[in-house]
């Protein structure tokens, strides 16, 4: 985190300790840096596991084991690696993985079917096996640490820690969800994106919180894009502890089955916003809200073929309401569109109405909208009843600048 802080940072939350998860932070060395890279959490016996992951064709071992594994659904650990993505390493990226499951599982002595690795930073360098036998050694003896110190950890280009919380009642208990987030850049959904990390004291079935969280990510991570490119090492995991003592939730018609998936989509959106106000180089947080399209999933792909448009992301950037490169991005996103009853608007204000400019358009409170950190833009295809909101920033060169260097 060593750029400056990006304006649209947030503090970070005060998130609760979770009962069964503990955790720990150390420094392996990864990348030549004064920080700590290793984050390693311990969970309790029993602990559910739910997880998305990339589609990437070119993903991690660690996407690769994690996915195989995610079907037994208990947890006992968790091990992220940041500087160092382990990504198109072959044979020795696999081993370095499967090296620090067995050492984590022989520790706890737990099937390392249980043990969820996840590494981010730089790919094609394999994991350093010595580096990484040496840091977990390290952190299977290190002190508990607090949540934000974790999300530090865990980030790479990322400017602050991100965190999320938010409780549910179950039957007669209140149950505590806490997350963790890092992502920045390379940051398009493809049923997850970034790494991000759910913690609970609920007790849940592994299959009912895989559902839940699919659903979650689904209308979050999968509704944001910082530079349309989605990254080999994508992954959410969530892991629920059981220690709330509630009443397990089995299926949908359990008590607190509904309130707990409220919360666990309001964990994600918070998360998902998170990363979005840290894309690299960001300056504004844009909201894209598409009506009147042929259907949800048709208002999204326009929404994103708008989000993901230098043109469009670039004006915004310069504060400029160019509704012209708004209306590119629609007729290029291939779906249901009718140039005749299109309507685009931003910060409530249409500047085009059923395929013509607005005729008394003043564009001085438009102007005024855009010099601000938050911007929204609104788009009404007029064919039908579908709607979706995604979400991005503005493209500056801070991009550039970061990414030039990423390596160096």
């Amino acid at each position: 985190m060593s750029h400056d802080v990006s304006p649209l940072a947030t503090p970070f939350p005060a998130l609760p300790a979770i009962a069964g998860a503990t955790p720990h932070i150390v420094r392996a060395g990864y990348k030549d840096w004064g920080r700590c890279d290793l984050t390693y959490v311990e969970l309790a016996e029993g602990t559910s596991v739910a997880g998305v992951f990339t589609r990437n064709i070119c993903c991690s071992s660690e996407v690769d084991l994690g996915r195989a594994n995610i079907g037994q659904g208990l947890a006992r650990a968790l091990v992220v690696n940041a500087g160092n993505s382990n990504a198109f390493t072959g044979y020795r990226g696999r081993e370095a993985v499967e090296q620090i499951m067995d050492q984590v599982a022989a520790h706890l002595g737990a099937p390392r079917e249980q043990v969820f690795v996840s590494s981010t930073g730089v790919i094609g360098v394999p994991l350093p096996k010595d580096k990484a036998r040496d840091g977990v050694t390290a952190a299977l003896a290190s002190p508990e640490c607090g949540w934000e110190d974790a999300a530090r950890t865990i980030g790479t280009t990322d400017t602050f820690p991100k965190g999320a919380t938010a409780t549910a009642i179950v039957g007669d208990k209140t149950v505590t969800l806490s997350a963790i987030i890092k992502g920045s850049g390379m940051i398009a959904p493809d049923m997850a994106t970034m790494l991000g990390y759910i913690f609970t004291d609920c007790a849940i079935a592994p299959a009912y919180l895989q559902e839940l969280l699919g659903v979650a990510a689904d209308e979050t991570f999968n509704c944001i894009t910082v530079d349309s490119d989605t990254s080999t090492s994508d992954t959410i995991l969530a892991f629920a502890t059981g220690k709330a003592g509630n009443q397990r939730i089995n299926c949908g018609g359990c008590p607190g089955a509904d309130a707990f998936a409220a919360a666990l989509r309001d964990v994600c959106r918070q998360m998902a916003h998170l990363v979005v106000k840290d894309g690299e180089g960001a300056q504004k947080f844009i909201a894209i809200t598409v009506t009147g399209a042929a259907s949800d999933a048709s208002a999204r792909k326009v929404g994103l073929a708008i989000a993901n448009s230098p043109l469009v992301k670039t004006a915004i950037a310069g504060e400029d309401a160019n509704w012209g490169r708004v209306v590119m991005a629609v007729g290029k996103a291939g779906e249901p569109a009718n140039r005749d009853t299109l309507s685009i608007g931003f910060g409530g204000i249409w500047t085009a109405k059923d395929g013509q400019p607005v005729a008394d358009y003043d564009e001085t409170p438009v102007a005024e909208h855009l010099k601000g950190h938050d911007i929204s833009i609104a788009v009404d295809l007029g064919i039908g009843d579908g709607r979706a909101t995604v979400w991005t920033c503005d493209l500056t060169h801070g991009y550039i600048s970061i990414n030039a260097d990423y390596r160096s």
